[in-house]
């Protein structure tokens, strides 16, 4: 005879503080105060605290810039009605690690309990924000490439016209002093088709072969020493455990080069530039899940990348150098995406990192 059980019933054999660290998201409890009295382990995973450590101290305290948090705490308890918020960024303060993004929803807590407490639930967003953002890049990527290559294919039929007149104008000149206006005009001719294919970008596809990767960083790092300033440092920082990459040696060159260029150039007269790799597990690009990424990072401690080009950073023609192209991070973005990686980056005065992501394959 089957017998059934009841899910209060099934619930009673467990200690409730199990039931909720085993939840994936972070359940705090804030007296009147905002100090926390209770955190499960996923929550004090996320706010890097331990709740021993916590108790007694106002939350606000271990969090960076809170003080929007710390208000809409306040906001709560005063109206007794609860919040929810999407996407909050939040940085601890008890770890040098990243930002994290959280959905965060406020439930004042009432009645039987002593006072007023407030109810705290912590779910990480970080992952899904950046599948998404990353998706949508790549998305408008394809797009941006094929307006791109339009406008080349339109811009090269006269650049090649203007140059062809200006050779049999050169020929039908006796006076050698002005050809010195025939070879302007040809050079500058030939300049323009140039900047025009980088825009395009290379059609071919990767030509891949087993390379070591640290072999290529160190090729961009001896480029990078002799091209900076002097007082500007350049650092590397290698995972010994990184292992070799079917890759094109010469693309990928290319566009960690360019990314480390742009670096150089954010830094101004002094400054530092950081080469380092890592070897990741189980990583989404967009939507496609890999189990094993190389992580190529770029990182100066310049002024940041301004927010005003944040979201189209990637796209050609878009600088924020008066003397720059717009080019060396597009043509970047385009050689990774053909190796199916992506380049991401996070920036903050002070602080800007540029990361490489390329997929390791089974043959290597």
């Amino acid at each position: 005879m089957a017998v059934e059980h009841s899910l209060p019933s099934v619930l009673s054999h467990f200690d409730p503080a199990d039931l909720l660290d085993a939840l994936a998201t972070g359940i705090v409890v804030l007296d009147a105060q905002l100090c926390p009295i209770y955190a499960n382990v996923a929550a004090q995973d996320v706010l890097a605290f331990s709740l021993k450590q916590a108790r007694g101290r106002p939350f606000g305290d271990f969090l960076h810039e809170s003080d929007g948090l710390v208000a809409t705490l306040r906001r709560v308890l005063d109206s007794g009605e609860g919040i929810a918020d999407r996407e909050l960024v939040l940085k601890p303060t008890g770890t040098s690690r990243d930002a994290r993004v959280l959905d965060v929803t406020i439930t004042p807590l009432a009645g039987q309990i002593t006072g007023t407490h407030l109810l705290l639930e912590l779910a990480d967003a970080t992952q899904r924000q950046r599948i998404s953002r990353e998706s949508d890049l790549l998305a408008r990527l394809e797009s941006s490439r094929l307006m791109i290559r339009q406008l080349a294919h339109e811009i090269k039929n006269p650049l090649g016209g203007l140059r062809g007149a200006a050779q049999l104008l050169a020929r039908e000149l006796h006076d050698a002093t002005l050809h010195e206006y025939t070879s302007v005009i040809i050079g500058e001719a030939d300049r323009l088709t140039a900047l025009v294919d980088s825009i395009a970008g290379p059609g071919r596809p990767p030509l891949r072969s087993l390379v070591n990767v640290h072999e290529l960083c160190e090729h961009v790092f001896h480029l990078l020493r002799a091209e900076a300033r002097a007082s500007v440092l350049v650092e590397r920082d290698y995972d010994p455990s990184l292992p070799s990459a079917m890759l094109d040696r010469n693309q990928i060159i290319q566009a960690l080069l360019n990314v480390a260029r742009n670096a150089l150039q954010a830094l101004g007269e002094r400054g530092r530039v950081t080469l380092r790799t890592r070897v990741l597990s189980s990583v989404s690009i967009g939507s496609v899940r890999h189990k094993l990424v190389a992580s190529l990072q770029v990182e100066d401690n310049g002024p940041g990348v301004p927010p005003e080009l944040r979201a189209s950073i990637f796209y050609p023609l878009v600088t924020g150098r008066s003397n720059g192209t717009g080019l060396g991070l597009a043509v970047a973005q385009d050689l990774v995406t053909r190796h199916g990686g992506l380049i991401e980056f996070e920036s903050e005065p002070g602080r800007t990192v540029f990361t490489l992501l390329l997929p390791l394959t089974e043959a290597a």
